[in-house]
Formats: C-alpha cells, structure tokens, sequence
C-alpha cells in the first residue's frame, strides 16, 4: 500500500509553522507574565471547545510550574452551565468572571482558533469577554489562529500562528496553543518549580 501524502504534508505544515512563529512576541508575553506574578496578579485562561481543554492543562501548569494563581471558568462545569441557562452563551464567561472581581493586576489569557468574528457571528462569548476586560484595563493575552480576529485586533499581547493551510487551521492552532504555552511556563524566566521528568 503507498504512503499517502497527507501525514507528509501534514507534519511539513507543523515544521513551517514552528520556524515563523514570532517567537519576540512570546518574549514580550513572558515578560508581561512575569511583572503579572510579581505584583501578585491571577490570569483566567479562556477559550471554547479544544481550546476549553487545553485552558484546563494550562491552569495546571501555569499554577504548578510557574506558582502564578490561574483560573479558568471552564473547570465549572455546574456554574458555567447555570450560567448559560440563565443568562445566556454570551455573557456566561465574562459573569463568571466578574465573580472573580478581576483587577488591574490580573490579566485574561484567551486560547482560540479564530479569535472570534462579530460579523460572523462567532465566538461571541470570547468577544464579550475581551471586551469586558479591555472595560475594566485588564491585561488580554492569546495564541489564535487567525490574525484578522477580534482577539488580535484588541489584545494586547497575541501570539498568531502562521497557518498557511487554512483546511487543518483547528488542528494546528489547537496544537500550537500546547506547545506556545510549554514554551512560556519553561522560560527560565518563568520556571518557578522543577518537574518531576
């Protein structure tokens, strides 16, 4: 049986995408992170569908490697829920939020394949969630797959990935949300705990 192409292509598309990422601009975020831990501020992690998972490993590290207090809505599965019957999708995420009386020294962290679209309506919780914190000036982080996003445009420190092949643009973003992470909680800057391995 011949080799398709598909995992050739595929893994070629991950080793481009590794050598343009703006690795200045993950710099500039471990920075900022690192004044964050040393004023004592919380970063909430959020994102939707994968991105929600990987939220939930980011908190872990961030937390364990890094000792910053992170949090993310998403954990909740009881008030995230409550919250979106109640009041609705949109607002489920910035209201949890706003429980957390979030302050100048705190910064959101959003993971997202598309960074959200008003026009297309899409991601609309995430937009209402920036917009909130860009309401309250607080700090807007993200890795996001698409630099024409409302995340983008309105952060203050996003990391785009550079996807050329927009067809696997959930795939890779997703992955690369993992491996820019790795990165920061590495960063000898950041690394406050050693591993286990």
């Amino acid at each position: 049986m011949a080799k398709s192409n598909f995992f050739t292509n595929y893994f070629k598309d991950i080793a481009d995408i590794s050598l343009k990422i703006n690795t200045n601009l993950i710099e500039n975020l471990v920075k900022s992170i690192h004044k964050l831990r040393k004023k004592g501020g919380r970063i909430f992690f959020i994102g939707v569908g994968g991105s929600a998972g990987n939220c939930s490993h980011a908190v872990n590290d961030f937390r364990k490697i890094c000792g910053i207090e992170c949090y993310t809505p998403l954990d909740n599965v009881s008030e995230l829920t409550a919250r979106i019957n109640d009041d609705g999708w949109n607002s489920s995420l910035t209201n949890w939020l706003k429980t957390s009386k979030l302050n100048s020294k705190d910064a959101i962290f959003v993971f997202s394949v598309g960074g959200g679209d008003i026009k297309k309506k899409v991601s609309l919780n995430l937009i209402d969630t920036i917009k909130y914190a860009k309401e309250k000036k607080i700090k807007i982080f993200g890795i996001v797959g698409r630099e024409k996003s409302f995340l983008n445009k309105n952060g203050n420190e996003v990391v785009v990935i550079p996807i050329k092949n927009k067809k696997n643009i959930t795939p890779y973003s997703e992955s690369f949300q993992s491996v820019i992470w790795h990165s920061i909680v590495t960063h000898p800057l950041l690394k406050f705990n050693k591993t286990k391995w």
